[in-house]
């Protein structure tokens, strides 16, 4: 049905009505101590803190009232004085609390909206939803309900045949029947001013303790007849009000399982940095206008620290780069355009290129900043943004936790940007290509010649990322006979991430052990990672790949140096550091965390057994153009397969197996799991005794001979990760399922 003039106006006339909110906040709960209980901390904030937040979203300070009574200098000095307060000298009842506002509301004629201070868990959602549909239902009063299915003492709705609300009963009033019903009222009101004082001064006392309740008020106004609605929430961890301890312990569970919850952040348009820097879905978290909020804060940034500079870090400009996802080159576009529009010179890579690229193009500019625009191994429907410093090297946590915080406090107002024709015209921003030089930086670090030598045969999978290029003319130019399959772009990535594990590597397998290659290799998507197949069409994973490349630096080639891993990485590298008489450093996950440590000890090569590495003299960060190109030069120069490497390998350092196993998480999961440590000590994992624990990034159970068993929650994905190593594959199996059993998840 179509509205006339008239229609809109009058609905645009109450969408637009005036409104005020008010907090009851002198009720005389308190702690066993005497303090009130809308005072205790609960998540780093005060409880009413979260009702404050509630209103704030709705009103101006200037049209907030906070009834105060109990303990009201504490409540008044917390708040601050940029709220209308008004004090209720005796507590009788939520009824007789809005009563006092009467006074100063007298002649205003809109919305009241009424909140309660002692609930916290009410998303800003459910507040905002309430007030639509008071609004759109033209309704006198709405309650906000909730369906429930455990017994809580919150007053139930009462509905006739068709559906309205004509009563609300008390759990204290209710008979059996009634308390059976699942509907409750839970505790936040809009309602018409002009209808709710009138109700409040003729409420009688209630005759079970001679408060007078709001709920009685509610009472009246339905049975005026007046239009009463609802607007029902469907998480039920938000009915739950704070009046025990036992309620605020279990409020803090709830708000840090919210903190856990995947697209919380996403659905508030927050950006948040993760392992691998930013990285969102395409569409809610990875918008255009996040990107430009994101970069506005990395040229606010810029713009601070050349205050004082010789040269400003401002002319040092940034390097920006992107990979074949949707958006990314858009994405690229739009951050050159809001440097362009803070004075900052952008250069924008003249095509899709590998993340190690930019980092390369990034060092060699000396830029303040470089973007890559990229979701690395994520699936499809992902993208998100690296950012790298002048070196290459990626920020660092609390570098990003900073830029996250600035970023997040950006409207769409606080961007500029010029247009990018513009920006092009007046030079500000410019288009280079830097493949030449990066390919020629590579294979400076290459033995050529002993490849050309080899005549090795082989066939690479880019995943349909961006490694075909680059790799492609550093295996042509060595000589080697090269073939490429899933080499094209396809931003859906043949309809699975772009992850080269086992189960992803099945054709290249396949290909290998058809096609009589020497080498299968493989990159992810932004082609940092490597994965490769051995002459026979066997994986081989990447804890293998780092113990064969360090071997192959320090005993052909003859270089010294410590090698860098994370905890999740495998200790045979431990073992063969101790064989050469070197240190193996652990870090966290993270390959910023890989990087710092090389660059701190000097050391020869880091990696992470997720697929990236480097060594010194090279980028600071994983490239899996050059790890390629080094294995190559590893078969060329030992004229040996990779089967026969590894076996010359484990006769130094023995075998350990390492298992994987990745499960889904659950916000309670990353709340339980570590209480769970915390509980007691943990002396064995099934039958093996524990040596020791490092929380160093998750936990880590040390055991005998070098085994050990990890638990982390990934940083970019909602997964715990469960890593094992062990002597024998049987053992890691088995350790494997005591981590499942300690955290109690089924396989």
């Amino acid at each position: 049905m179509v509205k006339n003039l008239d229609e809109n106006l009058a609905e645009n006339e109450v969408m637009n009505r005036a409104l005020k909110a008010v907090i009851l906040a002198g009720g005389q709960e308190s702690t066993a101590g005497g303090e009130p209980m809308i005072l205790q901390e609960l998540g780093g904030r005060k409880i009413i803190d979260y009702v404050l937040q509630n209103a704030l979203q709705l009103v101006e300070p200037d049209d907030l009232y906070v009834v105060v009574g109990y303990e009201k200098d504490k409540v008044q000095t917390h708040l601050g004085p940029g709220y209308n307060y008004v004090l209720q000298e005796e507590q009788l009842g939520t009824g007789h609390a809005v009563l006092q506002l009467q006074p100063l509301l007298g002649a205003f004629r809109g919305d009241l909206l009424i909140l309660y201070g002692d609930t916290p868990l009410f998303r800003p959602g459910s507040i905002r939803g309430l007030l639509n549909r008071h609004r759109l239902r033209q309704a006198h009063l709405t309650l906000l309900t909730a369906v429930v299915d455990r017994p809580l003492p919150y007053g139930r709705i009462i509905r006739d045949a068709g559906g309205r609300i004509i009563d609300i009963i008390e759990e204290m009033d209710a008979s059996p029947e009634v308390r059976d019903i699942q509907e409750l009222n839970v505790g936040a009101y809009a309602v018409r001013v002009q209808k709710l004082f009138p109700a409040l001064e003729a409420l009688p006392p209630s005759p079970l303790d001679g408060e007078y309740r709001l709920t009685d008020c509610a009472h009246q106004l339905i049975r005026a007849g007046l239009q009463v609605e609802s607007y029902q929430i469907y998480d039920q961890d938000e009915v739950l009000g704070i009046n025990t301890s036992e309620d605020l312990e279990q409020a803090e569970f709830i708000l840090q399982k919210r903190l856990y919850h995947p697209r919380r952040l996403e659905e508030q348009n927050m950006i948040t940095f993760g392992t691998g820097g930013w990285r969102a879905v395409i569409g809610e978290g990875f918008t255009l206008h996040n990107v430009r909020r994101l970069c506005q804060a990395l040229a606010n940034e810029i713009t601070r620290r050349g205050v004082g500079q010789k040269r400003s870090v401002e002319q040092r400009g940034v390097t920006i780069g992107y990979d074949r996802r949707f958006l990314s080159e858009q994405a690229a576009e739009a951050a050159a355009e809001v440097f362009a529009g803070n004075n900052i010179p952008a250069t924008v890579l003249v095509e899709d290129a590998p993340t190690p690229l930019i980092t390369y193009a990034t060092d060699v500019q000396n830029a303040a900043y470089g973007l890559a625009f990229t979701a690395s191994h994520n699936p499809p429907e992902w993208n998100g943004l690296k950012v790298f410093h002048g070196d290459g090297s990626l920020l660092q946590d609390e570098e990003t936790r900073q830029i996250e915080a600035e970023t997040n406090a950006l409207t769409p107002d606080d961007v500029i940007k010029i247009d990018m024709d513009l920006a092009l015209e007046a030079g500000i921003v410019e288009r280079r290509d830097f493949t030449n030089q990066y390919v020629d930086a590579v294979e400076a670090l290459i033995d050529l010649a002993a490849i050309r030598e080899a005549g090795l045969r082989v066939i690479v999978d880019p995943m349909y990322g961006v490694g075909q290029l680059t790799l492609g003319i550093i295996l042509t130019e060595a000589r080697c006979r090269v073939t490429f399959i899933n080499e094209r772009r396809n931003p859906l990535f043949g309809g699975r991430s772009p992850a080269p594990n086992l189960e992803a590597l099945r054709f290249l397998i396949t290909h290998v052990r058809e096609g009589n290659y020497d080498l299968g290799l493989a990159t992810d998507g932004d082609a940092d990672r490597i994965a490769i197949v051995d002459e026979q069409g066997e994986y081989i994973t990447v804890n293998d790949i780092l113990i064969l490349l360090y071997w192959y630096l320090h005993e052909v080639r003859g270089e010294r140096g410590s090698v860098v891993r994370n905890l999740a990485t495998t200790h045979l590298l431990d073992r063969l550091a101790a064989r050469f008489g070197e240190d193996c450093h652990e870090v966290p996950v993270g390959f910023k965390h890989v990087a710092a440590a090389m660059v701190a000890h000097n050391a020869l090569l880091g990696g992470e057994s997720s697929g990236g590495l480097t060594i010194r003299g090279h980028i600071l960060g994983k490239d899996g153009i050059f790890a390629a190109a080094l294995i190559v030069e590893m078969l060329a120069r030992t004229g040996q397969t990779i089967s026969q490497l590894r076996q010359r390998v484990y006769d130094l350092t023995g075998r350990l197996y390492s298992v994987e196993v990745n499960v889904p998480a659950t916000p309670e999961m990353r709340i339980v799991i570590p209480r769970r440590v915390q509980e007691g000590p943990v002396e064995k994992l099934g039958p093996y005794p524990v040596e020791r624990i490092s929380h160093l990034d998750g936990t880590k159970f040390f055991l005998e001979n070098d085994n050990w068993a990890l638990l982390r929650f990934s940083g970019t994905e909602p997964v715990l990760r469960m890593f094992t190593e062990a002597d024998s594959p049987e053992k890691a199996q088995e350790l494997v399922e005591a981590l499942r059993q300690f955290v109690r998840v089924e396989p």
